[in-house]
Formats: C-alpha cells, sequence, structure tokens
C-alpha cells in the first residue's frame, strides 16, 4: 500500500473515532513515535495524518506539548461590543455578591466565578511550601514584610518577568493581596473621586467594584473578542473627555480572553503616553496561553512610568494564597504608601512559600499541566454549548485563559436566566455585571476551568433548556 493511502486511511480511521466521540474535545492525542508504533507505520506517515486532521480541522497543534483534539462547534464569535462612549457612573454591583456567595457552596455547579477548580491545582505542593517556609524562617514568619515585600519573591518575580520581555528592577515590584489590591491602589494613586476612567466593555466586574468604591466613572469603550481594546474609539474618547486613567487586560482577558497583539499593545502604550494618560494594566492570565508561549505585556513598551503593571498568582497557583503585585513606575512611591496604609504588610508566609514554588521550578511544572487541563476544559465546554445552546448562539474562543463570553438570542435575558439556573444548582454570571451601564443583558460568562465530568456536562445541557424556556417567556 502507498504512503499516500496510508496517511488517508490513518487520518480518516482517526478522524471517525474523533466523530464518534471516542477521542474527547481536548484530549491529547498520542505522540508521532507512540502513533507510528500502535499502528505499524512509519512516523513520516503519523507526520502526514496528522497534518491532513489538521488543516481538516480535527486536531491542533500546541508547541512543545502536541496534538489536541479541537472542538468542531460552528457558532460564531460576537462582533465587536458597541456602548455608548460617554462617562457612567457605576451601580447596582451588589449582584456580584450573590455570585460570590454562590461560588461557595458545594452542591453548585460552579460555571459563574472565574475560580479553578481546587483539584486542578498543586495544593500538596503549595502545603508542602507553607510547611518548609514556617519551619525554616520560623522568626520571620512571624513577623511583618512591611512594604515592598520579601526580597527574594520580588527577585524571582522580577526574572519571570524579564521572560516576558519586560525588564523591571526587584525595587520596582511591590507585593499585594492579590491582583485587586493592586488594580485598586493603582487607581486611588492616579485618580480622584468623580474622574473618568476608560475600560474595556465588557470588563471584568471586580474593576467595576473598585471604580464604584472609588466614586469614579466609566467610561466603555468597543472592544473586539480577538484584538481587544478599539484604539481607534479609545482616541476619540480621549480627545472628547478628560479621562484620568486607562484599564486594560491585555493577555486573555476577562470575559472576552482575547490576546492583544504586541503591536496594538505598543500602540496603546504610545497613545496613552501621548495623552499623558497612566495605563494599568491587569495581566493576572498571561501565564495562562494554550499554546504555551507566553505572551508579551504591555509594559516592556513603557518609556516614561506611565503604565503600572499589575498581575497575581490567582488565576493559577492558589486564590487562597492572596499573592499579587504592582510595578507602578514613576507612581511607586505613592503607590507604596497607599499600600501601608490600606493593608500595612501581605502575609509574611505567603511570601516565602511562593518564592521557594517559583524558586524550585514546581511552579512550572504545573503551569505546564495546568494549561493544558484549562486548554481541555474550554473546547470541550465550547463544543457542548454548540450542541445544547439554542440556533443564534455566539462564543468567544480564547487562546488562553479559562472563561467564555456567550452571546445568547437578543431575547434573552441573563439576569432572569441566573436566578433560575441557581434554582437547578448552577452558577452563571449574567452579562450586564460586566458593564458600568448594564448592557450585555442576552450575554453570559461562563467559568471552563473544571475537571469535566457528567455532572459538569449535565449543568450545560440545563443551562441550555432554561435558555429555551427564558426565550419562550416561561421564566
Amino acid at each position: 500500500m502507498t504512503s499516500d493511502i496510508l496517511y488517508l486511511r490513518l487520518a480518516q480511521e482517526l478522524a471517525a473515532s474523533i466523530e464518534q466521540g471516542l477521542l474527547r474535545v481536548g484530549e491529547r492525542l498520542p505522540g508521532l513515535r507512540n502513533l507510528s508504533r500502535q499502528k505499524g507505520v512509519s512516523v513520516a506517515t503519523a507526520v502526514a495524518a496528522y497534518h491532513y486532521l489538521e488543516t481538516q480541522g480535527f486536531i491542533e497543534a500546541r508547541p512543545r506539548s502536541g496534538y489536541y483534539v479541537r472542538a468542531r462547534a460552528s457558532l460564531e464569535e460576537p462582533a465587536q461590543s458597541q456602548p455608548a462612549v460617554q462617562p457612567t457612573p457605576v451601580t447596582g454591583q451588589a449582584m456580584v455578591l450573590r455570585l460570590v456567595e454562590a461560588s461557595a457552596d458545594p452542591a453548585i455547579v460552579q460555571l459563574g466565578a472565574a475560580l479553578i477548580d481546587p483539584a486542578l491545582l498543586p495544593t500538596r505542593a503549595i502545603e508542602q511550601a507553607l510547611v518548609q517556609a514556617a519551619r525554616h524562617h520560623r522568626v520571620r514568619a512571624c513577623g511583618y514584610e512591611f512594604s515592598p515585600g520579601y526580597a527574594g519573591l520580588r527577585r524571582q518575580l522580577a526574572k519571570r518577568m524579564a521572560d516576558t520581555g519586560c525588564r523591571v528592577h526587584p525595587d520596582e515590584i511591590i507585593i499585594t493581596n492579590g491582583c485587586q489590591e493592586a488594580l485598586t491602589l493603582a487607581l486611588r494613586v492616579v485618580t480622584r473621586p468623580g474622574d473618568i476612567v476608560a475600560l474595556e466593555s465588557p470588563t471584568f466586574y471586580g474593576l467595576l467594584q473598585a471604580v464604584e468604591a472609588l466614586g469614579l466613572k466609566a467610561l466603555e469603550i468597543p472592544t473586539h473578542p480577538r484584538t481587544g481594546l478599539s484604539l481607534d474609539a479609545l482616541q476619540l474618547a480621549l480627545e472628547q473627555w478628560p479621562v484620568k486613567a486607562c484599564v486594560v487586560v491585555p493577555n486573555f482577558s476577562n470575559p472576552l480572553g482575547y490576546c492583544m497583539p504586541d503591536s496594538q499593545k505598543k500602540a496603546l502604550v504610545e497613545l496613552t503616553a501621548r495623552y499623558q494618560v497612566p495605563l494599568i494594566e491587569d495581566d493576572i492570565y498571561g501565564d495562562l496561553a494554550f499554546d504555551h508561549q507566553r505572551p508579551g505585556c504591555a509594559k516592556q513598551f513603557d518609556r516614561q512610568g506611565q503604565v503600572l503593571y499589575c498581575s497575581s498568582l490567582s488565576k493559577t497557583l492558589s486564590p487562597g494564597l492572596r499573592l499579587g503585585w504592582i510595578v507602578a513606575g514613576r507612581y511607586r512611591e505613592q503607590v507604596a504608601h497607599q499600600k501601608f496604609v490600606t493593608s500595612l504588610a501581605s502575609a509574611t508566609v505567603t511570601q516565602l512559600a511562593v518564592c521557594e514554588l517559583l524558586e524550585s521550578g514546581r511552579y512550572d511544572r504545573h503551569l505546564r499541566s495546568l494549561r493544558n487541563a484549562l486548554a481541555q476544559g474550554v473546547s470541550r465546554m465550547i463544543e457542548t454549548v454548540g450542541q445544547y445552546f439554542p440556533p443564534g448562539t455566539r462564543i468567544t474562543r480564547p487562546g488562553g485563559g479559562f472563561v467564555i463570553w456567550v452571546e445568547l438570542p437578543e431575547a434573552a435575558d441573563s439576569f432572569a436566566l441566573s436566578q433560575q439556573a441557581l434554582r437547578h444548582g448552577i452558577s452563571i454570571a449574567p452579562g450586564p455585571i460586566f458593564s458600568a451601564s448594564g448592557k450585555y443583558r442576552n450575554f453570559l460568562r461562563l467559568s471552563c476551568a473544571h475537571q469535566w465530568n457528567s455532572r459538569v456536562e449535565q449543568a450545560v445541557a440545563t443551562l441550555g433548556r432554561l435558555i429555551q424556556a427564558n426565550l419562550a417567556g416561561e421564566l
């Protein structure tokens, strides 16, 4: 049999297994040499078969990881958002507290809060690092680690930032209680109550809560689900309004999941610098690229110290450790002062333990497996939404992170849907909590950071039925 027929027959066999569900979305295929041995073909034939399946959309290659079954849902993605570009006071964020309360109930299937299933986290390694930190640094662990934080940890974070093309000195880094505190400190330093802040639309509801708490006004900027914030729209807004800060999540944003190209990050930094507007960058999802190629950050293009870079390990290592950091550029001294008067210091033993996890390489080993698990979860969620949600549904396809943004038919009401879903033991995040002006009523965000099982799949199927009832006016 010729090699051309062999590779095509092998590809067809694998495609049939995918279509029959024997190989599931997000599942890793055998390596080329293993496939060659299993099927009794040459490595070249295995390469040709995988290449053919890749061109047909059955599988995708991930650098240094292998080949994976990809989602083949035919749903389109949402269009660029079109908010009214005018300053809006932020109100009505009480719904977020109910969402957070639901996330603590083990009886509820957590599709709402952007939290990683603890089964995907390195809980044993964290336990060992905490015990080791308490044992080896008994005296230090019991004292304050005043701002800017533990020097050893700041050195490790500076090394990691250098890997993204962003070279900062450890002394420029200030440790915070998660990224939320970093964002709040940044906003507090560069704004005053009543000021206008430009941000993505839709945007992370935690940012809107900070904007509301500080008495600021939100200026929602149109945002594309693949390329991010519209720079043309932002420039028009900067020309029209006295914007005091701009906040972006350029890498795998929440909730859209887009990754802004480096050329656009550079243009964004240059644009905000031209109008002398501080740029607050939230890079909390940057380590979660499915292709294992860590994207760069906007801060690397900062020449004037006007970018305040915020990040955290809450979405990668553990939310319970509450460890984040900020590189505040020209605003460093003001941020350090605000950190001190706000929370005095971040937990010492946590800083010591995380430093050891970073230095030992255990964090990077965990990241490799976590990225694969999250890529599989996102693919499975996209496939399942395509199977159970009604015609007209649109969905994002992020290349990293673990949330997807779902646009339902226009008549849907995601607020009513979220209440009904809770009564069925399912938590979702309704679209309006991602907008200062209450937009996106027919949108919702789903978290995909689960160990996929029948309980999760059944929850998505139930959501599909509830959406149909919602559209029929039965909820």
